[in-house]
């Protein structure tokens, strides 16, 4: 057997697990489409998973701007860090469809608020800053949908 005929077997056989996976893939994904499982809070994952992303783009910003000696950034990234912290766990929650969403919910609004006022005063400088400002004010309204409070 020489080379050629040896790499053309390979490929074969790679084409052939592929095509078997995805089969597989495709049968499992047919078997579980009667289940139709509709998030009840889908619009609070949303918020809150946009607050997590312009959060994680916003708390670079800050860090680069701290690094550069830019100390009027500390209480942005402060509380940016602190929003993420708590709407990664909404997020987790809402997803899971957990009972503790409503009072993760009503922390996650104060989080919000403190993370919003800070975004605020950068906002006119700093696109970062009014960006995640912006995701924490529709994350707050959508938390005050479903909080306990």
């Amino acid at each position: 057997m020489n080379r050629r005929e040896m790499l053309l077997g390979s490929v074969a056989m790679a084409s052939a697990a592929m095509v078997g996976s995805a089969h597989a893939a495709t049968h499992d994904h047919d078997m579980h489409m009667h289940h139709d499982h509709a998030a009840p809070n889908a619009g609070l994952a949303a918020a809150a998973s946009d607050c997590v992303q312009k959060g994680e783009v916003c708390l670079s910003h800050c860090l680069i701007l701290l690094g550069d000696g830019d100390k009027d950034m500390a209480g942005c990234a402060k509380a940016v860090n602190q929003m993420l912290a708590i709407c990664s766990a909404l997020q987790n929650l809402v997803n899971q469809n957990s009972k503790h969403v409503a009072r993760m919910a009503a922390i996650a609004m104060d989080a919000c608020k403190q993370c919003e006022e800070e975004c605020k005063k950068h906002a006119d400088k700093h696109a970062e800053c009014k960006a995640c400002g912006e995701s924490c004010a529709a994350c707050y309204k959508e938390c005050k949908k479903v909080a306990a409070v």
